[in-house]
């Protein structure tokens, strides 16, 4: 008895759920609706400088090149010819005040080059490295609020927030931190881009393209 119910159950089921409609068949996707591959689909207008939601960038290592590209996905998301909200451009997300102050004065130029994009980047966090020299050799290895300073992490907040930013931040122990209009913050930028390789940077005293 329990030998014939175990064969005829399959088909009872079939029976009763095709009386209320249910087809057992294999539905074809049209060609045009088909997904062949992930994509991951963003706003650069809101994301430009973005939160603490993000995923996180491809890991390339905690030298030089590691913290250029984690910030600048950060900052854009790797690209060159996006520009936020706030009329910050490209890559590496400059203010066009922050540009004529290395000699940049288009901003149109300057978003369409990627080669000018990445010179800039590198004139500038020379720029703040001499400006923070000094805070640098003070409170490099000491803590703040549980964050751990390092020098990369002060680059990366001078280049969120200014280096003149950062030098009250760190001289208030943490007390006078700044947020952008994406909610980033110094103490953020500090906790996150900690413990990169910078010693390749230069510190030079208003350099220029």
């Amino acid at each position: 008895m329990r030998k014939w119910i175990y064969y005829a159950f399959p088909i009872i089921v079939t029976f009763i759920l095709s009386s209320y409609g249910f087809t057992l068949y294999n539905v074809e996707v049209p060609e045009a609706l088909r997904v062949n591959e992930s994509i991951l689909v963003t706003n650069p207008q809101q994301n430009s400088i973005a939160s603490e939601q993000d995923i996180n960038p491809p890991f390339l290592g905690s030298r030089f090149t590691g913290f250029k590209e984690a910030l600048a996905f950060k900052e854009s998301q790797g690209n060159y010819f996006v520009v936020n909200t706030y009329g910050y451009l490209g890559k590496y997300q400059f203010g066009i005040n922050t540009l004529e102050l290395v000699g940049v004065y288009s901003g149109k130029e300057f978003l369409s080059d990627p080669q000018l994009q990445e010179k800039v980047f590198d004139i500038n966090l020379s720029r703040n490295k001499w400006i923070l020299r000094r805070d640098i050799k003070r409170f490099q290895g000491k803590f703040i609020d549980g964050i751990k300073i390092t020098e990369s992490g002060i680059l990366a907040a001078a280049h969120l927030a200014g280096p003149g930013n950062v030098q009250r931040y760190l001289r208030s122990f943490g007390k006078a931190d700044v947020t952008d209009g994406y909610g980033s913050s110094i103490a953020n930028y500090i906790s996150k881009f900690s413990g990169y390789d910078t010693s390749v940077v230069m510190a030079i005293r208003n350099p220029r393209i």
